[in-house]
């Protein structure tokens, strides 16, 4: 006896809700849900290589007005970074600073070792090298907790892209009560003295690592410092990601080529009893001001080095870093030019192109907005947007400058959109849009 079509279709209509219903239960959706969501990334990354986006085309610089006036700056914006209260000049000069301090001679190895230290991996959860790599950082000051612990406060969102340096400092003196500081512009010498002194240096760099859809691409990544070795020309590191990753060692070239992607940042955790000898390693770095003005001079002094490529591009880009930091917005702007320039002319290859380059460093946004530039803004954050593929996944920050650019160009309801679906889905209570949607009398 034959089945009737109807009837065909109605059971299968019943196995598809089944099939569904069986999908959310928990112990079910948490098997595959990353399945699904890497398959659906699999799928768009085939007909929209991120690879192949251009942050700020060929022809938006060649119209770009980097003179335009400065805006109104009584805005809250996303990070520490202090309000800006005028744009510097282009060509304002920045000091030269020349050491005065007698360096003291260094070991030729050390490894520190603590009896509490405390590896930790970052296997089985999103993106989580920042928790992972804070716990490890703050179990060598003995305290007791681990990388949940950090990541329900630094990463409460499971999807959250990254952690910012800010956000690792903050939980710092807050929850585990040690002190924190945040520098740029570092070097080997540096780290080396403050090893030497028994302090580990959390650093952020890039790398190129296999992301989850199984291809070699550029990211960031945390990693900390514990020892060195001059005879093999090695840092020692604690790294979550690679196997094995305790006492991982790194040759300096790598090490220093890697860092350069992130202005050379560092985080030093101390107890508050040794704040004194740890702003003496830091030396004039312990000014901040002096920190970011070694840093421009850095960037600029790497420019005309002979880098070329993705190196040549990293140091445009943190010259611009360092100038929004000492609110050189102009300068800034220009810098950054310079580096997406550069980054159009890169191979279209996973391999080589730093594609997720504005889901840790927004800087950009900060100088383009704040010269004017707004429609430069949309397109970089649009550029920005388009090139994460995963659901529910998203860079905040993008979203919320979006929305500020365009307020600013008198698009409302745009701006109320952007500021919304940064906070549902992606960041619940994010503090900018948040705030913004309080100004325009609209509820988050």
């Amino acid at each position: 006896m034959k089945i009737r079509l109807p009837i065909l279709l109605v059971i299968l209509i019943l196995l598809c809700m089944v099939s569904v219903g069986l999908y959310y239960l928990p112990p079910i959706h948490s098997r595959l849900a990353w399945r699904i969501d890497d398959l659906r990334a699999r799928v768009r990354e085939v007909f929209s290589p991120p690879e192949s986006i251009e942050f700020i085309s060929s022809e938006a610089m060649a119209e770009a007005n980097p003179s335009a006036l400065p805006v109104s700056t009584t805005t809250p914006i996303p990070t520490n970074t202090p309000v800006p209260t005028q744009t510097a000049p282009e060509d304002t000069p920045l000091p030269t600073f020349t050491p005065t301090l007698t360096p003291t001679p260094l070991p030729a190895s050390i490894s520190l070792t603590s009896d509490t230290f405390r590896y930790m991996h970052q296997h089985g959860a999103y993106n989580y090298c920042a928790p992972a790599t804070l716990g490890m950082a703050l179990s060598f000051w003995g305290w007791e907790g681990d990388r949940t612990d950090t990541g329900k406060v630094v990463k409460p969102y499971p999807k959250d892209l990254n952690v910012m340096p800010y956000e690792m400092e903050d939980f710092a003196e807050t929850q585990a009560r040690l002190g924190a500081i945040t520098r740029v512009g570092g070097d080997s010498d540096l780290i080396k003295r403050l090893v030497a002194a028994g302090l580990p240096v959390l650093v952020e760099k890039g790398v190129y690592f296999r992301d989850l859809s199984g291809v070699v691409s550029w990211m960031g990544h945390y990693q900390l410092v514990t020892g060195y070795d001059d005879g093999k020309g090695i840092f020692i590191t604690q790294d979550s990601y690679v196997e094995p990753g305790e006492n991982h060692p790194e040759p300096y070239d790598t090490f220093l080529s890697n860092w350069r992607s992130f202005n050379y940042t560092y985080i030093v955790l101390y107890p508050p009893e040794r704040e004194a000898e740890v702003l003496a390693v830091l030396g004039p770095h312990a000014d901040e001001t002096y920190n970011l003005q070694y840093a421009a001079n850095l960037a600029s002094e790497e420019v005309y080095s002979g880098l070329t490529g993705v190196d040549l591009l990293f140091a445009w880009y943190n010259r611009g870093t360092n100038l929004v930091k000492l609110q050189d917005y102009g300068g800034a702007a220009t810098a950054y030019d310079q580096a997406f320039s550069i980054y159009n002319t890169l191979p279209e290859d996973k391999s080589v192109r730093p594609y997720r380059i504005l889901w840790y460093q927004t800087g950009p946004y900060y100088a383009y907005y704040y010269t004017g530039r707004y429609y430069t803004v949309i397109d970089l954050a649009d550029s920005s947007l388009e090139a994460v593929f995963y659901d529910d996944t998203s860079p905040e920050e993008s979203l919320y400058w979006r929305g500020m650019a365009k307020l600013a160009l008198g698009d409302n309801s745009g701006a109320i959109a952007d500021f919304r679906e940064s906070i549902d889905p992606y960041h619940p209570g994010f503090e900018p849009s948040v705030y913004q949607l309080t100004q325009l009398g609209v509820e988050p």
